[in-house]
């Protein structure tokens, strides 16, 4: 069975953000993901998901400076402290939220990065995941992180799937999972329906968009209905998060989800 969840940070941007709750309950979506909390008090997040019915399934750490073009700082020597707050910060509010996930974005690298910067960066990211890993079981929850392609996010430290998989083999946390987005991996490498089959046991959340355009999923070049009965063939548990930019107002683009239970 299919369960999407409404990225709120990209869906029903036609409403005030407290208000995108209500409007993704009406059109039929039970969980609900975004890319950060933290404008907000958790006790009004905590009261938007009540009051709609809707489970809050994941969100990202703090990002370090988001404005200012920075993507996460797991990766980032000499950041440790501040993504160490982060960690504390963004478990913080999953506690509220009743949130069993949360995703540490990797961060980039410089553009004349060599060899010796990007082994530095590697082993600050393993120490970093090592820590957020075992804070977040501590607390009940899982850390995700999650490959992007180099198109949208240039020099993204975290950008193919074995990479991935070989960070998780060598932090060695059982709570410490692949956010495997359906959209990046397209992008990046294809074959996605043997990629999601290989991957299956690393896999902790699925997110979907079109490609290339990251319109709603029936636009674009890959035709996702054998790939999400195949998703549903192999028993995942997990959300799949809609993480697409709509290419008109939300609610006229849901046509394609029918079959899961959405309400355009």
């Amino acid at each position: 069975m299919i369960r999407l969840a409404a990225n709120l940070s990209m869906l029903f941007r036609e409403h005030a953000f407290l208000d995108r709750f209500a409007a993704a309950a009406a059109a039929g979506f039970t969980g609900v993901e975004y890319l950060f909390p933290y404008a907000h008090s958790p006790e009004a997040l905590r009261t938007a998901l009540k009051e709609n019915g809707v489970e809050q399934v994941l969100f990202n750490l703090p990002p370090g400076d988001w404005e200012a073009g920075e993507r996460g700082l797991a990766s980032l020597p000499g950041r440790e402290a501040e993504f160490r707050d982060g960690v504390i910060e963004g478990l913080r509010y999953a506690a509220h939220l009743d949130c069993p996930r949360v995703h540490a974005m990797a961060g980039l690298l410089p553009e004349d990065a060599d060899a010796e910067v990007r082994e530095a960066h590697h082993a600050t990211y393993l120490a970093n995941l090592r820590f957020a890993a075992g804070e977040a079981a501590k607390a009940g929850r899982a850390l995700l992180i999650e490959p992007i392609n180099t198109r949208d996010m240039p020099g993204y430290f975290l950008s193919r799937q074995d990479q991935a998989v070989a960070v998780l083999e060598a932090v060695g946390a059982d709570n410490l999972r692949l956010q495997f987005d359906l959209y990046h991996c397209q992008i990046m490498e294809g074959d996605l329906i043997r990629h999601l089959e290989r991957l299956l046991p690393h896999i902790g959340h699925v997110q979907i968009a079109g490609v290339p355009e990251r319109h709603e999923p029936d636009i674009g070049e890959v035709h996702y209905p054998p790939v999400l009965e195949r998703l549903a063939a192999l028993d995942y548990r997990g959300w799949v998060g809609c993480e697409y930019r709509p290419a008109a107002e939300t609610r006229d683009g849901l046509g394609w989800g029918r079959d899961y239970g959405l309400q355009p």
